[in-house]
Order: C-alpha cells, then structure tokens, then sequence
C-alpha cells in the first residue's frame, strides 16, 4: 500500500471526532495572548499561610510523567510547569523521538497537542500510525489489506480519543500566536503536554537573541502558571563532524535557551554505525543507533545518559538492540 494510501485512510480519524484539529482561525489569539489577569496573582500572605498549612499536613505527592523507555523512569521525569528542551542535528531524530515520546504520554492518559509548524497533522498522524502499529505499514506484504489498515486506523483513533490535537499551521509563526495556542490549550481544552516544533519557526530571525531568550521566557511561564509542561524542539549549530557527541553549548542561538528551560535533552544519532553498515555491510549491533542526553534536569535527581536502537520497521526507537516494538495500546505499563 501507498503512503498516500494510507494517508487518505488516515482522514477517517477526523471523520471520527477522533484527532481533533486546530486551526488559527478557530481560536481568538487576542483574548488568550495575554497572561493570567494580575488582580488573580496579588494575595493577601494569610492565603499563602493557608495553603502551605494545608499542603504540610496533607501532603500531596508530587504529578509527573515519564518516557516510554522503561530504562529512564527512575532517573528521568515530566514535571507540571516545566519546560523540556530537546536539541540535535538537522535529521538527526528530534521529530520521531519527540512523537513516540507524545505516544507514551498518551497511554498515561495525558492530554496533549502537537503544534509542527514543520509537518502538516496529516503526515504527523501517519508517523504516529507506523509507531503505533509496530511495522512498516507501507511493506508490500500489507498491499491490499484494507480491513487491516481500517482496523488499525480504528485502534488509533480509539488511543488517541480526546488525548490528541494537532495545531494545523505550517511555515513561520509569531512567538505571541504560539503562546497564545498554547494558552487555550491549557486553559480550554485541558491539555498537559504541548509541542511546540520547532523554536526557530517561532522566532524570525536565527541572530534575534533577545527575541528567543524573550519566547522561551513567555513559555517558561506559561508552563508554570497553566501548571503544564511544554516540550520544545530546536536545532544545534553545525559541528565539525557528524559523529560529535553534542552539549548544550551547541545548542542554536541564545546561550539563554539552555538556562532558562528546565531539562535539555540532547538527541544524537551515531553516523558512524551508519556509514559503517552502508559502507562495510556490517556494523557493532551492540553500540547504539542513537543517544538521548540528559544534560539539564532542575528539579531531578540525576543527568543521564541513554542509549537507543532504532527499529526500521516501526520507526520506533528502543531500549535494547533485540528489543521488540512498543504495544502502545496494551493494557499494561511500558
């Protein structure tokens, strides 16, 4: 079957009330652009007293989620009111990580939206179906399967049932109509993770370094006040080699990027195992098809490091180099 097969297949979802789809002209960006009203901020410090007696005797413990790699769970988390940076190289996987990352938080029954100013929703939902089907839909042995396609197309739609939406713009935006969409995400549709790909869509110019240091700012508190986290997607600067692991002292732009967000996620892809297997036909199955780098984590324990193999198939990446795809619709946990 053709990827524009099962992309026209794909439109059933929206037909089902399933995915939903954000449009600009659907939302009032002047009415949500705006931060919470400043009279809703200012208390008397009796209401503070209060709460914080209250929060001493009956604790609550802490909301946060994690990623579909079961290695990373003790050492890594997605807090309410932080912001995730993830940052590589052009190509490098930012986009697919980021995805089965959104798919994860979905099966934790998180709500979320996915803003790709990269990516129309259409072809975002058919990545997210390949993930979610744990094969190469598009494989010749699935050449007129049409009621396995609808199936799975159902399955998905079920999954992403009041979980998913997709902000449908593409190209350049402003910083203000994104704070703006993910304002009302949160504050109209319940939304707890938003994606934002990528920052420099968002801001016009790659040398505006007041410019970002001002968007990740409003986004910093947008996620706190909204108590959400967002998840935003940015490029490195080129390196001397491919094969060079990036910091986040490589990170494109303002060196204020980096300080202001709460965790920084590195994504690195091992060109070197590749060019070894395309050049050689043979390659260490052991090293790893990518990296994800935890170089910044404010409120967590630990900055690891984690190893990932890439799974051609399902376009998923997974913790082991004999691991099998995730089952994203299973009942258990990952």
């Amino acid at each position: 079957m053709q990827t524009s097969n099962v992309l026209q297949r794909a439109r059933e979802l929206d037909d089902m009330r399933k995915a939903r789809i954000l449009r600009p002209d659907e939302i009032d960006f002047d009415k949500y652009l705006k931060s919470t009203d400043l009279t809703q901020k200012i208390k008397e410090a009796q209401v503070y007293i209060e709460e914080l007696q209250a929060e001493i005797l009956n604790p609550v413990h802490e909301k946060f989620t994690v990623m579909p790699w079961f290695k990373t769970h003790s050492t890594f988390q997605f807090r309410q009111g932080e912001v995730t940076l993830y940052a590589g190289s052009n190509g490098g996987g930012k986009s697919l990580i980021t995805g089965q990352i959104a798919m994860g938080l979905m099966k934790q029954n998180q709500k979320i939206c996915i803003a790709s100013f990269e990516m129309k929703p259409k072809r975002t939902l058919y990545r997210m179906l390949r993930q979610f089907a744990g094969e190469n839909i598009d494989a010749p042995r699935f050449t007129g399967k049409i009621k396995y396609i609808d199936d799975l197309l159902v399955r998905l739609g079920s999954f992403v049932d009041e979980k998913l939406w997709l902000y449908d713009q593409q190209g350049t935006v402003t910083s203000q109509q994104v704070i703006a969409v993910a304002r009302y995400c949160a504050m109209e549709l319940g939304v707890q993770h938003f994606f934002v790909d990528s920052l420099m869509k968002c801001v016009a110019g790659e040398d505006d370094y007041n410019a970002q240091k001002y968007f990740v700012d409003e986004l910093t508190a947008l996620a706190r006040d909204h108590n959400i986290h967002i998840h935003l997607i940015h490029h490195i600067r080129k390196l001397a080699s491919e094969e060079i692991m990036p910091n986040k002292n490589d990170v494109k732009g303002s060196g204020a990027i980096s300080d202001q967000v709460d965790n920084v996620l590195m994504v690195w892809r091992n060109k070197k195992k590749e060019h070894d297997m395309h050049l050689k036909g043979t390659a260490d199955k052991f090293a790893p098809d990518a990296m994800l780098m935890c170089h910044k984590q404010r409120n967590g324990e630990a900055e690891e490091w984690y190893n990932l193999w890439y799974n051609k198939e399902s376009q998923q990446f997974v913790d082991a180099s004999d691991s099998v795809p995730m089952a994203f619709d299973d009942k258990g946990d990952f």
